[in-house]
């Protein structure tokens, strides 16, 4: 205790638990933190509001590509959606609801970016440095999320562009596109989003393509008055609506990790969508994918076909290389005279930053521990990390479904953790054992052979630099809330301050996924 007084007075908090990010992984360790009776912990957030990649992206045209029943957590069920795919503002201002029906505003500090995470081997905890002050803590939840920090292509020229540059979840709302020539960059999810809601207002839009996107029609609808009633007066209904949506996901789960060939008739669908929009032969020819529907994100657009055929936009199939003056040049040579460019370019996924502020056992930092690619037992604890977990780690993404559910089944693993270390007492770190993360590791990625994201003929940002996949999860949601439905101390080594040493369990058991 005089040990925690003299931080304090050094303006030092102590808290049982760090949680870093605000985002839906954040919010959702609070709650369940919260309800397993931990009540001393911070979230700690870099930004001034909650909402994560839900704030940061505000584009125009920006929503999710996940019904709205299946895309909230099921302890705080939402009955007053708008629309069977919610936009941005909906969503976010659900994630404020979250945030004060469960009291998280009193722990929430804004403006504190992590700028060190440091692991203090003598005393067993956390040693965090932030920009708006000291933290130390017994358990780190990193929950920065793979979608939170913006990746910009290293263009030739781009410094000297005249005019405004801007990366789609940064996006510049005191700019005025109307009238302008614009270069979007990417035909990612965002830009499929972009491209349709600012094509009416620019004079003119140029669209960067180095890989056509497979694009399924987005069957969204105003839900009815009739229909949120219903919802309010009897919640069964809308946990029923949820158990639909997602019982016909964890179907369509074997097609992509077991039977890619399934596929075929899936891509026939997303080229009926394109013939009904693109008219002309050689435009659709540019837009058809050479890959297998699914290796890369299959995206939703009832608008993104029928703005391409415009005639105030120019479609070119290659990646901008340089940028000389207000000139913007492809790769193929091509040339366009624009006042902005909009870079929907995606996120540093397998190379996150935090990783380089995370220094674990030895001073080794996590970017270290994964240069050779990420990896961590049951997505959530990487060796020489004690007391740190991660939520939406390695191999958590999906391909087809709500990354609420993954959350969730993360969230169940947290609170059994914190629970073993009640049941173990006193000052106890657990850290997971190398055999036990290479164990998971090579399980996971034996099941992943067989996918459509590693057979299916493309290169995708599911992909490391060394063309492995340590984003997506090779299976049903099912099976990974099964995984991680409880902690297997067996597979980490129990930590005491006087000698730190593993307790003896058994290093030869191999892990299941």
């Amino acid at each position: 205790m005089a040990q925690q007084e003299r931080e304090e007075q050094r303006g030092t908090e102590h808290v049982r638990v760090a949680v870093i990010g605000s985002g839906f992984g954040g919010l959702g360790a609070a709650v369940r933190l919260r309800r397993e009776g931990v009540t001393d912990f911070v979230v700690l957030e870099r930004a001034d509001s909650v909402g994560g990649t839900w704030r940061d992206n505000s584009y125009p045209g920006c929503a999710c590509d996940v019904p709205s029943h299946l895309y909230s957590f099921s302890f705080a069920p939402h009955s007053q959606w708008p629309r069977t795919f919610s936009g941005q503002e909906h969503i976010r201002a659900y994630l404020e609801h979250v945030t004060d029906v469960f009291r998280l505003r009193p722990h929430l500090r804004f403006g504190a970016e992590v700028t060190l995470m440091t692991w203090d081997a003598e005393r067993l905890r956390w040693d965090i440095e932030t920009t708006s002050g000291r933290y130390t803590a017994d358990l780190v939840v990193s929950a920065t999320g793979p979608l939170s920090d913006p990746k910009v292509p290293d263009v030739p020229g781009l410094d000297s562009f005249p005019g405004k540059v801007f990366h789609s979840a940064r996006w510049d709302h005191g700019y005025d596109l109307r009238g302008k020539r614009v270069a979007m960059v990417g035909t990612g999810a965002s830009a499929i989003q972009i491209v349709p809601a600012i094509q009416p207002d620019v004079s003119r839009l140029t669209l960067f393509q180095r890989t056509p996107p497979w694009v399924m029609p987005r069957v969204d609808r105003r839900i009815t008055g009739a229909e949120r009633a219903l919802h309010r007066a009897l919640p069964v209904t809308g946990r029923m609506r949820r158990g639909l949506l997602w019982g016909i996901r964890e179907l369509q789960v074997q097609a992509f990790t077991k039977h890619p060939d399934e596929l075929g008739f899936v891509e026939q669908l997303a080229k009926r969508n394109m013939a009904r929009a693109i008219k002309d032969p050689a435009l659709r020819a540019t837009l058809t994918p050479d890959y297998r529907i699914g290796c890369k994100r299959i995206l939703l657009s009832s608008t993104y076909y029928p703005a391409l055929a415009r005639p105030n936009v120019d479609v070119v199939a290659a990646g901008l290389a340089e940028v000389r003056g207000s000139t913007v040049v492809a790769a193929d040579g091509t040339e366009a005279e624009v006042d902005a460019i909009i870079f929907g370019t995606g996120f540093h996924v397998t190379d996150m930053p935090i990783a380089q502020r995370v220094v674990g056992v030895g001073g080794r930092t996590l970017a270290e521990a994964w240069s050779g690619g990420m990896e961590a037992l049951r997505g959530a604890s990487a060796a020489g990390f004690p007391n740190w977990m991660t939520v939406i780690g390695p191999n958590t993404g999906l391909g087809n479904s709500s990354m609420i559910l993954m959350i969730e089944s993360q969230l169940n693993y947290l609170a059994d953790y914190v629970r073993q270390l009640d049941v173990l007492g006193g000052r106890v770190a657990l850290d997971a054992r190398p055999s036990a993360v290479h164990a998971w590791n090579r399980r996971v990625q034996r099941r992943m052979e067989r996918t459509v994201w590693n057979t299916g003929g493309c290169t995708s940002w599911y992909l490391d630099a060394n063309g492995r996949n340590t984003t997506v999860w090779p299976g049903t949601t099912t099976e990974f809330r099964r995984a991680t439905r409880s902690v297997d101390l067996a597979e980490y080594e129990v930590l005491r301050p006087a000698a730190a040493t593993a307790a003896p369990l058994d290093e030869k058991r191999e892990v299941s996924a």
